[in-house]
């Protein structure tokens, strides 16, 4: 007996370090399992990312370019350009890499700058980046066109030369296309792709305007369709829009719809206070093709209680005015202008107020990504000019159903969000911002591009297939 209970000492121990064994492997196991089972962000940099080849463009078309616009004069479209506030001419002292214009007509399209700004950032400080550079052309899913196209487009126009962007001779804008696109087609990567895998941002309506054909191919950053869709369906006649839309050069298929850059700040969800007006718009009651639709809105809504319609120019003032009208109003007007979207409807979101779209043809960037039918209001063109009808519609909206918009709302106001807090863009990016949401869905783009490179080098010389229309 004596010797029994040493025994059953060692063999007790032996069993409580196996048993301590066991629920260690036990809890590291369910650990693991637990981690597993999160629920995965879309943004998850931890994902393989994009491989992005920067094309190697000269600096004289991208931030060149902006040396050139800050020794420039006044734009001549705007009463007041608060970049230049005298008719002197300066050159203020700018590094590697000077702002982008606060000048709202170029600001709004400003994705160019801030999607190139992340690209050279240092790569210790992109860790939050989607997009990873790559320095070999054989290395990358895609080739970005460093060519600030809108902010070319816009110096052109700000010069008052009207509708000469139309017009080759003397056109800077023009020679500065035509020398983006004699380098980049010369490159090998261009060749092996016919450009397919190219990706250019292109936020203005008349950017590239005299090359896009040459380009039609390739991936394109726009923030709607509306100017392309005039040059594709130029042959339609009729008095309303065709059943079939035959995109010859833009499609939901290979291209991005992005956001504008967003001109007002942003209200937090904590600092809303009660809104004292139903429905908001400011802005040109003027405009032309779809944007028809403004005038007769205005027209209709202009007499209508508790409606406040602003005609107004997005100057300093004007600017002002929108804030405290889009922070007072529980909805924000977005009709179509000379293109389906604008500027305005970001400002919208960014300001808690939730849109009311009436906009028929309209493409909204993200899509698969956001449903913008949780905190907008969608209505046909046809409801919205029945007499009454709207401001009924909209005052049928219960406080608790405004909230619960608004809430939502406030959860994507960081999706639309391009700026990193630095003057001259160069810097970490906000993981869930606009940046990563367009390479995002760039990305989602590269199977069908890659598809489509090996499809066509298998063609025998000579071959000519024309371009299909992708109905979706």
């Amino acid at each position: 007996m004596a010797v029994a209970k040493p025994l059953c000492s060692v063999s007790c121990l032996l069993l409580s370090s196996s048993l301590l064994f066991v629920l260690s492997l036990l809890f590291l196991f369910s650990n693991s399992l637990t981690s597993d089972q999160k629920p995965k962000i879309s943004l998850d940099t931890s994902q393989t990312g994009i491989n992005v080849f920067v094309a190697e463009l000269p600096r004289s078309l991208n931030y060149g370019l902006l040396d050139k616009y800050w020794s420039s004069s006044p734009d001549s479209r705007i009463p007041s350009d608060p970049d230049h506030p005298t008719r002197k001419t300066h050159s203020p002292k700018h590094g590697q890499h000077p702002p982008y214009p606060e000048n709202p007509l170029i600001k709004q399209y400003s994705a160019e700058y801030w999607i190139m700004g992340d690209l050279e950032t240092p790569t210790e400080k992109r860790a939050g980046s989607f997009a990873k550079r790559v320095f070999s052309e054989s290395e990358a899913d895609v080739v970005f066109v460093p060519f600030f196209a809108t902010l070319s487009a816009e110096m052109e126009l700000a010069n008052g030369k009207g509708s000469s962007f139309r017009k080759k001779s003397g056109n800077e804008d023009y020679q500065r296309q035509r020398q983006v696109l004699d380098f980049i087609k010369n490159t090998q990567a261009w060749k092996l792709s016919g450009g397919r895998d190219h990706v250019f941002v292109l936020t203005d309506p008349v950017a590239m305007w005299h090359v896009r054909e040459e380009i039609a191919l390739s991936i394109l950053l726009v923030v709607d369709f509306g100017g392309w869709f005039r040059q594709d369906s130029k042959s339609f006649n009729g008095s309303s829009l065709p059943e079939r839309i035959e995109h010859t050069q833009v499609s939901v298929i290979k291209d991005v719809i992005v956001p504008y850059t967003h001109l007002l700040p942003r209200l937090d969800l904590s600092r809303n206070k009660r809104r004292h007006s139903l429905l908001y718009f400011k802005g040109a009651k003027h405009r032309h093709r779809g944007g028809l639709i403004r005038e007769k809105l205005w027209d209709l809504l202009v007499d209508e209680q508790g409606i406040v319609m602003e005609e107004g120019f997005p100057n300093a003032t004007g600017r002002e005015q929108s804030i405290r009208g889009m922070r007072n109003s529980e909805f924000c007007l977005h009709p179509a202008g000379d293109t389906p979207t604008s500027c305005r409807l970001f400002d919208a979101i960014q300001s808690l107020c939730i849109p009311v779209i009436v906009s028929d043809n309209i493409e909204l960037p993200f899509e698969g990504m956001i449903d913008y039918s949780e905190f907008s209001v969608f209505v046909s063109v046809s409801d919205a000019l029945r007499p009454k009808w709207l401001a009924n519609h909209l005052r049928n909206f219960s406080e608790r159903d405004k909230e619960t918009l608004r809430s939502r709302m406030a959860e994507v106001q960081s999706v639309f969000v391009y700026d990193n807090g630095k003057a001259d863009g160069i810097g970490p990016i906000q993981p869930d911002g606009a940046v990563n949401h367009i390479w995002k869905k760039v990305y989602q783009k590269v199977p069908m591009v890659k598809e489509a490179v090996i499809r066509d080098r298998r063609k025998p010389a000579g071959t000519s297939v024309p371009l299909r229309c992708q109905c979706i």
